[in-house]
């Protein structure tokens, strides 16, 4: 289900913020620089360092890059670091399954030790990562300049959370979608539509099947 969309800047490029422990080689960072790579849009898919502040000024730097009105993209954790772009510069997002707690969920692994699986980094979460999180969450959103699309059966972010923080937002609703949110390449157009860049459904399939034969043949 898609709310109805009113007119939004068109974005001159698109960051994407992967989730926590993921990377810039995960297959939704792919997708998303395909995407733009066929748009002849700038795009920027960087690996976050664990620490959110530190990805925060990791993710600025990239914004520089990608002209006056970029959008960003963010899955789970990314799509909370992205709710702090968006307000702190003005910008549009995508936001797929945000994290709307962070700082609650974050809590429950202090002390854990995570080795990430596309970069091979072996990290601690700490309470700095915590206090970070509580410092960067936004006083409030506001709902028109974001796309929500929530699957449906997220085993790891309750669905409901995000539609009552970003309501109002537009929203697609992926019916029996998990956390990892497989499905994106289907809702590809939407999202760069929410940039204002035309990417027909064909297209994403073809981007779809080029990535799935490009990780078999891998």
């Amino acid at each position: 289900m898609l709310s109805a969309m009113s007119a939004l800047p068109t974005a001159s490029g698109v960051l994407y913020l992967h989730g926590f422990n993921s990377g810039s080689a995960s297959p939704k960072a792919a997708l998303v620089r395909d995407a733009c790579g066929y748009l002849s849009l700038p795009c920027a898919t960087p690996d976050l360092p664990h620490r959110p502040d530190h990805a925060l000024v990791r993710a600025e730097a990239d914004l520089c890059g990608l002209g006056a009105a970029p959008m960003v993209v963010g899955s789970s954790m990314g799509g909370f670091l992205a709710s702090v772009l968006a307000e702190r510069h003005d910008l549009t997002a995508a936001l797929i399954n945000p994290a709307v707690a962070p700082v609650r969920l974050v809590a429950d692994w202090v002390g854990m030790t995570h080795v990430n699986p596309y970069t091979g980094e072996s990290f601690r979460v700490e309470d700095a990562h915590r206090r970070a999180l509580a410092d960067m969450t936004p006083a409030g959103v506001a709902p028109w300049r974001y796309l929500l699309l929530l699957g449906t059966a997220d085993e790891t972010l309750a669905p409901q959370d995000a539609r009552q923080l970003y309501r109002g937002a537009r929203t697609i609703l992926h019916p029996g979608g998990d956390h990892g949110f497989s499905a994106l390449a289907d809702y590809l157009p939407a999202i760069m539509a929410h940039g204002g860049h035309a990417l027909s459904a064909a297209r994403a399939k073809v981007l779809r099947k080029e990535l799935n034969d490009s990780n078999q043949s891998g």
